[in-house]
């Protein structure tokens, strides 16, 4: 990948050595304008977000740090029962109600009573109550967010990376981010391979060329890990996520979810308020956890009490870790039976791949390993555009700017080549519409600026006689 221009002007016009594809010729200089600008105007949200996923990739091994005393307990002989436990963070948290509890998954792990309604705490938070499996004694409380349950630390650096903690309209630059990396790292790549071997050289070099040598050998390295995060980085965003739901789903392929619809006549057992939102309904949460261990659900699981008199209890599997344990089953409050099932193994192939995909995008999928490939892909990127910034000012050999590429690029390319390419860019911009946008914003002003320029120099001449 590249983030400035692989070459110079009198570079792209060049014909190209034997060994390269002559295929390539037409549209190497439109790719080399593209590239370069799109680089330039785009690598300051590029930087932005590679610095904050940097730290997003750091803050998982960060929080086990710093909420250690609520995240883990010394080991004990027997725990507790799960009721005795969410009655233990209700007696010492009395406000809001249960809307989900994590039972302890691990030996030295702690229970969490996850609190909605709670003065105080955002409405798509929870307020987490740590609880001792073996002691049922409370060891504090802490906002938490996402169904990874992140909490304040990690809960804060996800939000500035997602969207600078800006709210919606912040979400714009994340995904305005992931719309061109893909772009950028491909044209940084037909660069690459399309220049002559022996201008691919770092050993013997010096000023831009041994810039461009190092920029180039870094980003032919990481550009699968580039393709991989703009693709899945797309996935959630707002506007090109949604469309990706959307053809996801007219596929056959969006995830499935278990049915919490229950059965039977479930007066006074269903909903938060019916039972002082302590979480408990008909038969209990011990009777319901121990129905979907015999489902096969183990740990880590989530509880999810009825959300209403017609509703039932929904357990599920929260390990996305490898390998994923994403089974979910519905169990019904009077009855204690179960009532719908889901396996993650019956997930359509591309419910499976997003699963996967997010997953590895945040961190979780492989744990540490996977956290310190992010941190390296993420300095990798920052490296990247700082040397791409540099071999800007080389091109303007110390001026404040670069010098620009000339314009007119496109008119090189063949009608055969140039119609497809501009249905395809068309296709992807409605589905990627902030790619899609700011790609024809900046050809209008492109085609403004030109022809600017060109009344300028039409009128010095004249001018002149």
């Amino acid at each position: 990948m590249s983030i400035a221009p692989s070459t110079t002007p009198e570079e792209a016009t060049q014909p190209d050595a034997p060994a390269s594809p002559r295929r390539w010729a037409p549209l190497r200089p439109l790719i080399l304008r593209l590239h370069f600008y799109a680089g330039v105007l785009v690598a300051p949200f590029l930087l932005v977000a590679a610095a904050t996923g940097f730290l997003y990739a750091g803050a998982f091994q960060a929080e086990r740090i710093v909420y250690a005393h609520e995240l883990t307990v010394p080991v004990g002989d027997e725990k507790l029962p799960i009721s005795q436990q969410v009655a233990a963070a209700r007696k010492a948290n009395p406000e809001g109600t249960v809307s989900a509890v994590r039972p302890s998954p691990e030996a030295d792990a702690t229970t969490r009573v996850m609190l909605s309604g709670v003065k105080g705490v955002d409405a798509d938070h929870t307020l987490a109550v740590f609880v001792d499996p073996y002691t049922a004694k409370v060891r504090g409380a802490l906002e938490q967010y996402g169904s990874t349950g992140a909490l304040p630390l990690r809960t804060w650096i996800d939000e500035f990376h997602r969207d600078l903690h800006l709210g919606e309209n912040g979400r714009l630059y994340s995904e305005l981010a992931a719309s061109w990396l893909w772009v950028i790292a491909g044209g940084g790549l037909v660069l690459w391979f399309s220049r002559r071997r022996a201008l691919r050289k770092v050993r013997g070099t010096s000023g831009r060329r041994r810039t461009l040598g190092l920029h180039g050998t870094v980003g032919v390295w990481a550009a699968i890990g580039f393709f991989f995060l703009s693709a899945t980085g797309l996935t959630w965003s707002a506007y090109a996520g949604a469309n990706i739901d959307e053809l996801r789903t007219s596929l056959g392929q969006a995830t499935p979810s278990v049915s919490a619809a229950a059965g039977g006549d479930h007066s006074g057992h269903g909903g938060a308020a019916a039972t002082g939102g302590s979480g408990e309904h008909g038969v209990g949460l011990d009777k319901v956890l121990a129905a979907a261990r015999a489902e096969g659900l183990g740990d880590p699981v989530e509880i999810v009490p009825p959300a209403d008199s017609s509703s039932a209890y929904v357990v599920r599997q929260v390990q996305r870790s490898w390998p994923t344990k994403q089974d979910a089953a519905a169990i019904d409050p009077s009855t204690g039976a179960v009532t719908d099932v889901v396996r993650f193994e019956d997930y359509p192939v591309l419910a499976k791949l997003t699963r996967w995909g997010i997953d590895l995008h945040t961190g979780v999928l492989f744990g540490l390993v996977n956290q310190i490939a992010l941190m390296l892909l993420a300095l990798s990127l920052i490296v990247l555009i700082v040397w791409g910034y540099r071999m800007w000012w080389q091109r303007g050999r110390g001026s404040a700017f670069g010098r620009p590429l000339p314009r007119g690029a496109w008119q090189q390319v063949p009608p055969q080549i140039l119609v497809p390419l501009v249905a395809v860019v068309a296709v992807v911009g409605y589905f990627v519409p902030l790619l899609g946008i700011s790609l024809a914003a900046f050809i209008v002003v492109d085609v403004v600026l030109g022809e600017a320029a060109h009344r300028r120099g039409r009128r010095k001449p004249a001018e002149a006689n």
